[in-house]
């Protein structure tokens, strides 16, 4: 018997679908603006601010909807907590942009364009997880395939930081350390969220 909370797509669900959406975009930025030389960084780091600043209306936005609906498809604090953690894994992505362009950084190790690929990764599982919260048949696999995404960052995080201290002197260690720390809180933020939906799941069986 399939576990449906309500028959419909509830409009707070796709609220959540788009902050993921928005990491989708964001990572596919960050990636452009590790290829291109540091004088055009500009633009593309304005381009992630308003990606960021998008992510930020569509969390008041949900917050605005948890408060003005009477049913929710979901407990509030749950809502809450999956719409805090995109928005927070949305902000470090902004920030790491920023980084690379005050560090005025014309590349960046292999380790970083790793990391991007799971965070896209874990980005597009979660924009259709959200969509589906009402319907949790099939969303364990997305929860372990979070956790499966997240530990292999965690790896690529601890490799990156080990090639760092034998390839680099300490100004351009500390640079590069700022940008790994930022990408794999990104992907820690991303395995909060799946630990939620394993939470709602593991409350609704």
């Amino acid at each position: 018997m399939k576990l449906r909370l309500f028959p419909q797509e509830p409009a707070g669900l796709n609220l959540l679908s788009q902050m993921a959406q928005q990491i989708v975009l964001a990572s596919a930025t960050l990636a452009e603006i590790l290829g291109v030389p540091a004088d055009e960084h500009g633009k593309l780091v304005e381009d992630m601010h308003n990606i960021e600043a998008k992510s930020a209306e569509l969390h008041f936005a949900l917050l605005t909807h948890m408060r003005s609906s009477f049913v929710n498809p979901l407990p509030r604090e749950d809502m809450y907590a999956l719409s805090r953690y995109l928005n927070e894994a949305m902000e470090k992505m902004d920030a790491a942009a920023e980084l690379v362009a005050l560090y005025r950084l014309d590349r960046l190790p292999k380790r970083a364009a790793d990391q991007l690929e799971i965070i896209s990764l874990q980005a597009e599982l979660t924009v259709d997880a959200m969509r589906r919260l009402n319907d949790l048949d099939d969303l364990e696999d997305y929860w372990i395939e979070i956790l499966r995404l997240a530990k292999r960052a965690e790896r690529t995080h601890r490799v990156w930081v080990a090639d760092m201290i034998a390839d680099m002197k300490w100004a351009q260690y500390s640079r590069n350390r700022d940008i790994a720390n930022q990408l794999v809180e990104v992907t820690k933020d991303m395995r909060r969220v799946a630990t939620q939906v394993g939470s709602i799941i593991v409350k609704e069986s």
